[in-house]
């Protein structure tokens, strides 16, 4: 395969898009990937498919290099940033709120090992994926409700292929390959996930998640963190985080603001979240990123 050259392309301002501030919506894209200045996160799971050239994404503890004609999954939770990619790079692919995901027939192992930070990848792929991948995203965005229902259905069978053929887990900088299995959905999770999407910014809490699903509030938790590797908790307040993150980067609301519209019920609740996952606090994060992008 011939080297790509990589040069300092397009700049990709993390927050200027409705992927961090619609953590719950299903966004499809075709283009060229730019370099990121910093890196961001999103409640979704990435599904990435390089249709030329080569990138390569820093992620919280491993490199991952994708080159032309490989699909790599990651949870996009994960502070994760684009730093390099090639002057011919074109992807495709979706970002996958977890409704979505775990609509999916997937090995049981895939998904605590996503949301623990591990990276899946593929090189089985053929040139139908060339023709599907940008087709999704047109339909997608058509208008046609029938035709985006159907993209959506039809990536979803391609993931779910995915793991039915050669497979490997990239972590921590490791390769390894990984076991095909099969599992069945849960669709108390499933319906959770509905309901935390739906309202995520009001008052909610495990009680009121886990009758959603007609479940018991322990066994509900159980459930939850043994699919995802995440408490319920967790969860909403990452979606929350992705919210706060966007609306700093694109708006002049006051920190107090972004919290409150954010779902957090204090400055002080917000202050602590988002320093755990941005290692900063939220005033500083937006002094930054206007910085950057001067």
């Amino acid at each position: 395969m011939a080297e790509s050259k990589m040069v300092e392309g397009a700049i990709c301002q993390p927050g200027a898009t409705s992927i961090e501030g619609m953590p719950t919506r299903l966004h499809f894209f075709h283009a060229h990937p730019a370099i990121m200045l910093r890196a961001h996160w999103h409640a979704q799971v990435e599904v990435n498919y390089m249709m030329r050239g080569t990138v390569l994404y820093r992620m919280a503890g491993h490199d991952l290099r994708l080159h032309a004609g490989q699909i790599c999954l990651f949870w996009g939770g994960q502070p994760h940033r684009m730093v390099e990619s090639s002057d011919d790079s074109l992807y495709a692919g979706a970002h996958l709120p977890l409704v979505h995901f775990f609509r999916m027939r997937l090995p049981p192992a895939v998904s605590a090992r996503l949301m623990g930070g591990a990276s899946m990848l593929t090189s089985e792929t053929d040139s139908a994926d060339d023709r599907n991948f940008p087709r999704w995203r047109n339909w997608a965005s058509s208008g046609d409700e029938a035709k985006a229902r159907h993209a959506v259905e039809e990536l979803l069978l391609r993931v779910e292929r995915m793991f039915m053929e050669p497979y490997t887990i990239v972590s921590s900088g490791k390769e390894c390959k990984a076991e095909n299995a099969s599992a069945s959905p849960s669709l108390g999770v499933e319906r959770m996930c509905e309901f935390i999407a739906g309202n995520y910014l009001e008052e909610i809490d495990t009680i009121d998640i886990a009758a959603s699903a007609g479940l018991h509030p322990k066994y509900a938790m159980n459930l939850f963190r043994r699919s995802t590797g995440m408490t319920l908790i967790k969860y909403v307040t990452l979606l929350r985080l992705s919210r706060a993150q966007a609306m700093l980067m694109n708006g002049d609301d006051s920190i107090l603001q972004v919290a409150l519209d954010s779902g957090f019920g204090s400055l002080s609740a917000f202050n602590k979240a988002f320093r755990q996952i941005a290692g900063m606090p939220p005033s500083d994060f937006r002094r930054d990123v206007r910085a950057t992008a001067k």
